[in-house]
């Protein structure tokens, strides 16, 4: 155990936290407080009064528990670190963020494309893809320690979700196109769904009832639905030509999804129900990461500043955009100065600090979300998703931490 329970819910009472301390069960609303319910007016007998209106029912948000102060008790012992999986050097740095130093670099497996906080939240994995179905693996890292264990031999590993309930992980096997579906601690086989029609099947994002998940399929342009309760494909929808999506993220309210659009240049508005394009929101350049602010109020767009999958030019034209989930316009845009490529990451556990990894310029970005000057740490060869941690959240979704 990290620490004792009933130290943890006092120390967190001690900092304000207490809120985020999650009951015993450690189940995806366990971090959330009950809410009582008024009951309603009654009118007394013979009264003309007419009844109550019916109050609408609230609208959700799917990011209210990332913010500030909502650390778990199940990482509140984990060291700040940020974790840069470098592709073509099979390493992994490891950067203490207070003063921007790389403080460790071990080896892993073969390719390392992201690190993966558990569902759990109590292990990040490293998706070691390998060649194709071969010399693929998955490195645990211990949070509280920053030490590597043991790699798990699982084919193909490009990516790594899970299931909203925790129940499996699902192992996106990009080359071989299928989702494996595994025990999420041991990384046993379960079950797998076919996805033959997505061609380049990579990233992810879930509905906020957890029903049914999209998955980008960069090398045909398109996005596959799966029904996640049946294990099911329910469809494919083509993006317009010269389409190569990347990372997707649902919105707030739960109502479209986001994807970003490496040829097109922006992100795509896809109706997740009725599974329709909806808009498109130009970005910059080569637009590849989404992530979420701590607030849940905007969306940072990593443009790549090239179209190119492998070994572009370095210090090309990258940039981050910063939409505004409530107006869907971009608000900001902040230039990478000497220029740059930035692709995967995460904000700090503050929501201060944006931290993107320099794919083609074997460098780190460090954005103050505030004035978003840009800070540079030189990291290994072509540095992919990394994973900035601890996170605020109950439960990881995957990636480089979709918390929920």
């Amino acid at each position: 155990m990290k620490l004792v329970a009933a130290t943890l819910v006092t120390a967190l009472v001690s900092i304000g936290l207490a809120a985020a301390v999650p009951a015993a069960d450690g189940g995806p609303g366990s971090a959330m407080t009950m809410r009582g319910v008024d009951a309603p007016s009654i009118a007394p007998s013979g009264s003309s009064a007419a009844p109550p209106t019916p109050e609408p029912p609230a609208a959700i948000n799917i990011y209210s528990q990332i913010g500030v102060g909502h650390l778990s008790w199940a990482v509140v012992a984990d060291l700040p670190r940020v974790y840069v999986p470098n592709h073509s050097a099979n390493t992994v740095s490891v950067i203490d963020p207070s003063t921007l130093k790389v403080v460790n670099t071990f080896k892993v497996g073969v390719r390392p494309q992201h690190v993966i906080p558990s569902w759990d939240l109590t292990t990040l994995w490293v998706a070691n893809n390998g060649r194709g179905n071969r010399n693929g693996s998955l490195t645990p890292i211990d949070p509280t320690t920053g030490k590597p264990g043991l790699p798990v031999k699982v084919p193909d590993p490009y990516n790594m979700y899970f299931m909203p309930d925790g129940s499996a992980a699902i192992v996106v096997d990009e080359a071989l196109r299928r989702l494996d579906l595994r025990d999420p601690k041991t990384m046993a086989l379960e079950a797998q769904i076919p996805t033959p029609t997505c061609h380049g099947i990579n990233h992810a994002d879930f509905a906020a009832d957890g029903s049914y998940a999209i998955f980008t399929c960069e090398f045909n342009g398109a996005l596959l639905k799966v029904d996640l309760r049946n294990r099911e494909v329910l469809g494919t929808l083509a993006l317009p030509k010269m389409s190569m999506p990347q990372d997707i993220r649902l919105s707030p309210d739960g109502q479209v999804f986001y994807v970003a659009d490496m040829a097109a240049d922006g992100v795509h508005l896809v109706n997740g129900e009725s599974f329709t394009i909806a808009g498109f929101i130009p970005t910059g350049p080569g637009a590849h990461g989404l992530t979420v602010s701590r607030d849940g109020t905007k969306l940072y767009v990593s443009n790549r500043g090239s179209h190119s999958m492998h070994r572009a030019s370095r210090h090309g034209p990258g940039s981050v955009s910063v939409i505004d989930f409530a107006t869907r316009a971009v608000v900001a845009q902040w230039p990478i100065p000497g220029g740059g490529s930035p692709d995967m990451g995460n904000v700090s556990a503050d929501g201060k600090q944006l931290w993107l990894s320099g794919r083609f310029d074997n460098e780190v970005y460090m954005f103050d979300t505030t004035s978003g000057a840009v800070s540079k740490v030189p990291v290994g060869r072509e540095p992919h998703g990394l994973a900035v941690w601890p996170q605020p959240g109950r439960y990881s979704l995957g990636h480089t931490g979709n918390m929920r």
